[in-house]
């Protein structure tokens, strides 16, 4: 049963300059793994993170939708979901859910199921997000 959808799209001319952030401040919204993987080449670093960004929107939006008397400050969404890439290729959403359950004082204590579609333009970066109970 679908018990949330969120979408998010942004302009990835805002993550221009981002590359040149440092760790520290990069790690109070992306994992290192991410991090790592937006650096890796500079001239797709913009459109990575504004795909990782868009996608941390989309699940802020999706999970309230899910709970809508829940509020969860967005960054601490940022800390504890981060975006891979399956063996095939397709994006995957990790998600750590017992530090959601603790920021919610376990109201959501049953790990849900999250489907994760990215894509981008030359402009833009675009997530969806699809919570499943």
């Amino acid at each position: 049963m679908i018990i949330g959808l969120g979408i998010d799209s942004i302009e990835i001319e805002r993550f221009s300059h981002w590359h040149r952030f440092s760790n520290v401040m990069l790690r109070r919204i992306f994992s290192e793994k991410e991090i790592v993987y937006c650096l890796q080449n500079g001239t797709t670093a913009a459109e990575r993170f504004a795909a990782r960004f868009a996608t941390r929107e989309a699940f802020f939006k999706a999970i309230q939708t899910a709970y809508p008397t829940t509020y969860i400050p967005f960054l601490s969404i940022c800390r504890i979901i981060s975006l891979s890439n399956a063996q095939n290729g397709s994006p995957t959403l990790l998600i750590e859910w017992d530090m959601l359950s603790k920021l919610t004082n376990n109201e959501i204590s049953t790990p849900l199921s999250a489907l994760v579609s990215i894509t981008h333009t030359r402009t833009t970066a675009t997530a969806c997000v699809l919570l499943q109970a």
